[in-house]
């Protein structure tokens, strides 16, 4: 016999994935059997698998008791599937006894945490315990889930086989068919993970028209919140985008042009600069050693600019920049009486 949720999908409604801060909460105490535990963590895992998980989506711990505590992971300590499913598949049994209330506290103070990755409260992100357990609590649950459920976690208590009923309800969370699900082995526990989905299903307040974000709509369980692509702020109204002035006054180091991207700032020089190797400051450019002429034969640096000459025996010609042999024996540019012959450096 199986007890689960009674929301149950329609064709009319289809499941739309919520972002959780979703904590599995384990029992391995000495009932569960090495082959029982195996089949809670592929429970897991197929949990796992029906979720969109990511830093801004669903973020998932696990949590494993018996009569001492054991945090296998954060929130934030695994941002994809793979990662979660290899860990949760490293899981071993703790096999003592069943303090299920310690495991509650020991998910309000350290899993439900900003510290852990859980998110702040008015971002509207649902913060979610799933308890599977198999016995009855050797420790008073009732009020430790009464303060669990009093600071905004919802409680869903699985149980399974010898599972103590009265217990279920008492941790769970109202409505309690919504909340408490139970079977009657390990083997067929898988079955819960189509109803458990359901249960944590939500209305997409990110679909098309039902939100003003202008760039990245982040669904909640109470509504939604706006984000900015990288390189981009989110500005006063909480709605729009500015892009990063990475280059306002006090946020860059270039001694003297500061360039804007999307993901940052690169340094530049004014005409007739150059870059240094810091990348940051700028010293003046020799045109001439550096190349960055067209002169013939030799180039003057004048400032920030050059100009072109040539060697002796030769004149710059129209252009500026090429040179010819000068004729020295030109008429009016020598004294021969007879013949002139010129020469690399002047006549004979």
């Amino acid at each position: 016999m199986i007890y689960c949720s009674s929301r149950a999908a329609t064709p009319e409604s289809q499941c739309i994935s919520q972002p959780h801060d979703l904590v599995f909460i384990i029992d391995s105490s000495r009932s569960v059997r090495p082959q029982e535990f195996e089949k809670v963590k592929v429970f897991l895992i197929h949990m796992v698998d029906t979720l969109d998980i990511g830093p801004d989506q669903t973020r998932v711990a696990v949590i494993n008791y018996a009569s001492t505590v054991k945090m296998e992971f954060t929130l934030n300590t695994y941002t994809n599937k793979r990662d979660i499913k290899r860990a949760i598949s490293q899981i071993e049994p703790l096999s003592t006894g069943t303090m299920t209330g310690l495991a509650i506290e020991d998910a309000m103070q350290k899993a439900f945490v900003d510290i852990a990755g859980a998110r702040p409260k008015d971002l509207g992100v649902s913060r979610v315990a799933v308890i599977v357990t198999d016995g009855r609590p050797q420790d008073q649950v009732s009020e430790i889930a009464g303060r669990a459920r009093a600071a905004g976690i919802e409680i869903y208590a699985v149980g399974v086989d010898r599972a103590d009923k009265q217990s279920l309800r008492l941790m769970a969370s109202e409505p309690l068919d919504d909340h408490v699900f139970y079977v009657e082995t390990y083997g067929v526990i898988k079955k819960l993970t189509f109803r458990l989905k359901e249960s944590l299903c939500g209305v997409d307040n990110c679909a098309a028209g039902n939100h003003d974000c202008e760039q990245i709509c982040v669904n909640t369980t109470t509504g939604y919140y706006c984000k900015c692509h990288p390189g981009f702020t989110l500005n006063e109204d909480l709605k729009t985008c500015s892009r990063v002035n990475h280059c306002a006054a006090g946020n860059h180091d270039c001694e003297q042009i500061c360039v804007n991207t999307t993901t940052g700032y690169y340094c530049s020089c004014r005409q007739g600069f150059i870059l240094n190797e810091d990348q940051k400051t700028c010293s003046r450019e020799d045109k001439c050693e550096s190349g960055n002429h067209d002169c013939e034969q030799r180039c003057v640096p004048a400032g920030t600019d050059y100009y072109c000459s040539c060697y002796p025996g030769y004149e710059l010609n129209e252009d500026k920049k090429t040179c010819s042999r000068e004729d020295m024996c030109a008429a009016g540019n020598h004294d021969c009486d007879q013949i002139c012959v010129t020469t690399a450096t002047g006549y004979d």
